[in-house]
């Protein structure tokens, strides 16, 4: 049965003061960007009806509403896994809502292995393409063929390169490659996915485009590299290590993401 987004959109409007048109998803770690806002509203995800609630260190699982460099601005800090168990129309409820909530633009992140050996921890990776290999799909059950081929629009990949530029920070851009998880790869599974051409991996982010791209949202996906994938360093993979990682870079990050929005915001 399809989760009924009225409830969770009523109760959204009930408690913000803001209409945006740019929403953010904030993967693992990154949730220090809400306190870059002004005038905050927050909504915890188990207090919106029908929301999936993530139990995954360093998804807050809140909504917040406000203003990002004078933008208004919708933030999921968190998002629900397939791997904890939730169905592919679960994972993309959010992102439903926040359409619904009349956002037109999202800015979806995560904390992502790199795949690419030239990457280093730290890095912020805009997402140019990606290579499913969840073995499911959002749209699955429905016929809806959505046309992938700019999947991650490329206006908002150059507003990313020019703010970046202006910032004096390095972007890369690269191919996002998405497991079910929960288990880290294997080396095995990293050198398959060299030879196929992914630069990073990780666990979400996927679904999300689908749904958003299905939807009629444009969509700008931003990766922090938070460790090299397994075999490269010969050390094995923890959360933690993701986890903190993230917030030694959340200072640079935080500044990428709010000159998008001041810059989308003045367009």
């Amino acid at each position: 049965m399809k989760r009924d987004t009225d409830a969770a959109v009523e109760t959204i409007k009930k408690n913000i003061h803001v209409d945006p048109k740019i929403g953010i998803i904030l993967g693992s770690g990154l949730g220090k960007l809400v306190e870059e806002f002004e005038n905050p509203v927050s909504i915890g995800f188990a207090d919106i009806p029908n929301f999936p609630v993530p139990a995954v260190e360093g998804h807050k699982g809140e909504v917040v509403a406000g203003s990002l460099a004078g933008v208004p601005v919708l933030v999921f800090s968190g998002r629900a896994h397939y791997y904890e168990g939730y169905t592919m129309e679960e994972v993309c409820f959010p992102v439903r809502v926040m359409s619904e909530l009349g956002v037109e633009t999202v800015i979806i992140t995560n904390a992502a292995g790199a795949v690419n050996e030239t990457y280093s921890p730290g890095d912020i990776v805009i997402i140019a393409d990606h290579i499913n290999l969840m073995g499911d799909n959002p749209l699955r059950g429905t016929t809806y063929f959505i046309d992938m081929t700019e999947a991650y629009s490329h206006e908002l990949r150059e507003v990313a390169h020019d703010v970046a530029d202006d910032l004096g920070l390095k972007l890369n851009e690269g191919v996002y490659l998405v497991l079910s998880g929960p288990s880290f790869e294997s080396p095995a599974e990293i050198r398959m996915m060299r030879i196929m051409g992914a630069d990073l991996v990780g666990m979400s982010t996927i679904p999300e485009v689908i749904m958003a791209n299905k939807l009629g949202m444009k969509v700008l996906g931003l990766s922090m590299v938070t460790n090299m994938a397994a075999g490269i360093t010969g050390r094995p993979l923890t959360h933690r290590e993701v986890i903190q990682a993230t917030r030694k870079a959340a200072d640079k990050f935080k500044r990428l993401v709010r000159g998008v929005v001041e810059r989308l915001g003045r367009a």
